[in-house]
């Protein structure tokens, strides 16, 4: 493979991550040229793996394809084969894996959080939910501290770095949930656990489907300015529930955060500006349950830019 190869790979990945990477990409921009385009590959590989859980396609082509991707990545960790012919993907994550060496199995772990989207698992407990939340999210923070690398003099160790990237992993898929909860339930997901949702009298020993139902249906009236009493009550009961996850959320974050210390300068910068962001996200969904579930929420482009740069001078921005 080509050195003029390899950029054009990379130069695909940049293009991908800048368009649809809305929050990533403003922590990701502030790292220095080769970690930030090892990143790239990483975001690109990774949104095509949630891309194929997310499509319409039937069940046993998802899984089909899952399964093509995790022999693609089977074989750029083992060093087996080049990179197939074609795929810019895996031609600048196979280049990356050399420079980084990325942890085996990471991305593997993404797959199979994916492969529990497609099989419809549900969560009983928070601890199940934590799982799935480590396997789509914890494990690309710990691919992205490989990429980053530790602080000389840091303090730490990589296995509680590692600890503390899985953490704040957590926290963002937890924002994720809570932020796609009404579109979620409207496409028959409910990703909250089941003894949450009965500890805030959402349902009483339900099938998850009606849940899903239900929230769904809570979604499409939240805008409406009147509410008969029993729908009344579970949007209250609803707000509730959020508000007791978002507190979760907080605390995940409040240990993944204790990762930017531990890092140079500019990886810092650019966690304290993707947790930033998400953290200032997760307020105002907790601050307007009921608009959250009406519509996905997100911060506007200038308040974005101003975490990152709070962000590369150090500050939290939370």
């Amino acid at each position: 493979m080509s050195d003029a190869d390899v950029a054009g790979a990379y130069a695909h990945c940049e293009s991908l991550t800048r368009a649809q990477a809305a929050n990533f990409y403003y922590g990701i921009r502030l790292l220095t040229r080769t970690k930030r385009r090892a990143m790239c590959a990483v975001y690109s590989f990774a949104r095509r793996v949630d891309d194929i859980g997310d499509g319409a396609l039937e069940q046993a082509e998802k899984l089909r394809l899952l399964e093509a991707e995790a022999l693609v990545l089977g074989a750029l960790e083992s060093r087996a084969q080049s990179a197939p012919d074609g795929d810019p993907v895996a031609v600048a994550l196979r280049d990356a894996y050399e420079r980084f060496e990325l942890p085996a199995g990471a991305l593997g772990e993404l797959i199979e959080g994916v492969r529990m989207d497609i099989e419809g698992t549900s969560y009983e407990t928070f601890e199940e939910l934590v799982l799935y939340c480590r396997r789509v999210a914890g494990s690309i923070g710990r691919v992205s501290l490989a990429i980053f690398g530790l602080r000389a003099g840091a303090g730490a160790d990589m296995p509680a770095a590692q600890a503390l990237a899985d953490d704040l992993g957590v926290a963002l898929q937890l924002t994720n949930i809570l932020r796609d909860i009404g579109e979620d339930a409207e496409n028959g997901r409910v990703y909250l656990p089941g003894e949450d949702l009965r500890r805030f009298g959402l349902v009483r020993g339900e099938e998850r489907r009606s849940s899903s139902e239900m929230l769904a249906a809570l979604a499409q009236r939240s805008g409406g300015v009147h509410a008969r009493g029993g729908e009344l009550e579970r949007r209250e009961q609803l707000a509730s529930l959020m508000g007791f996850e978002a507190q979760r959320a907080r605390e995940w974050f409040a240990r993944g955060m204790a990762l930017a210390p531990l890092l140079d300068r500019r990886s810092a910068a650019c966690v304290l500006a993707m947790a930033g962001i998400y953290r200032r996200l997760l307020e105002r969904i907790a601050a307007h349950p009921q608009e959250a579930m009406r519509r996905r929420m997100s911060l506007p482009v200038r308040e974005k830019a101003w975490v990152a740069a709070r962000g590369m001078l150090g500050g939290a921005a939370g």
